[in-house]
C-alpha cells in the first residue's frame, strides 16, 4: 500500500512540477508582451497582465508539491545537526503534521472560496475567476500528498532522515572522481613500449 501511494504521489508531483514550469514560462512571456505593448507600441494589452498574474498564482501553488517532497523549504539546519537520529524522526513527524494541518486548511477553504467566486468574471478574459482560485485547493492537495509521501519514505527507510548536505555530497563526488583519476594507468611512451629491442638499439648507438 505504501509503495502504491508513493508511486501515485511521484506521478502527481512530477505533473505538478511540469505544469508549474509551463505556467512560469507563460507568466514571463505574457509579462514581456505586456511591457512591449505598453511602452514600445503604446497600446497596452487588456488581457496579458491578467494572464501573467493568474499563471504565476498557478506556478506558486503547483511548485509547492515538489518543494515539500524534496525537502527544499526553509529550515533551521543547526537543529538537524544537534539532534540524534531518534530526535530527527520526531522532528520530521512534527514538521509533517504541521504542514498537513496547514495544507488541509488550504484545501478546505480554498475549495469553498473557489465555489463562492464562480459568478465573478476575469476582466479582459471573460472567464470565471474560479479557474484561478482552483490553484489553491489543487496545489495544496498535491503538496499534502507530497508531505505524507516524504514522511512515509523516511519512516520506512526508503529515504534518509534529515537534510541532505549539498556541500558534503559535492565533496564526496569530487573525492570519488579524484580517486578514479588516480587509479587510471599512466599513458605509455614510445620508449616504454619499445621493450628490449628498443633498449638494445639505444645501447648499440651509444
Amino acid at each position: 500500500m505504501v509503495e502504491l501511494f508513493l508511486r501515485v504521489e511521484r506521478v502527481t508531483t512530477r505533473v505538478a512540477l511540469v505544469v508549474a514550469v509551463l505556467m512560469l514560462i507563460v507568466s514571463v512571456a505574457t509579462g514581456f508582451y505586456q511591457v512591449l505593448t505598453r511602452f514600445v507600441f503604446d497600446a497596452p494589452s487588456t488581457w496579458s497582465e491578467v494572464v501573467a498574474r493568474s499563471s504565476m498564482i498557478w506556478c506558486v501553488f503547483l511548485a509547492a508539491a515538489p518543494g515539500f517532497r524534496g525537502g527544499h523549504m526553509m529550515s533551521v539546519e543547526v537543529i538537524y545537526k544537534l539532534l540524534p537520529r531518534k530526535g530527527l524522526i520526531v522532528l520530521e513527524a512534527a514538521i509533517a503534521l504541521s504542514c498537513v494541518l496547514a495544507l488541509t486548511v488550504l484545501v478546505y477553504y480554498g475549495t469553498a472560496m473557489t465555489l463562492r467566486v464562480r459568478p465573478q468574471v476575469l476582466s479582459g478574459l471573460g472567464i470565471s475567476i474560479a479557474w484561478v482560485y482552483t490553484a489553491i485547493p489543487l496545489g495544496a492537495g498535491f503538496a499534502l500528498m507530497a508531505v505524507v509521501a516524504r514522511l512515509l519514505a523516511q519512516l520506512t527507510g526508503r529515504e534518509d532522515i534529515g537534510l541532505v548536505d549539498a556541500e558534503a555530497e559535492a565533496a564526496g563526488h569530487d573525492d570519488a572522481s579524484s580517486v578514479t583519476e588516480s587509479a587510471r594507468p599512466a599513458p605509455s611512451t614510445p620508449s616504454d613500449t619499445a621493450g628490449p629491442v628498443g633498449a638494445s638499439t639505444r645501447r648499440a648507438r651509444s
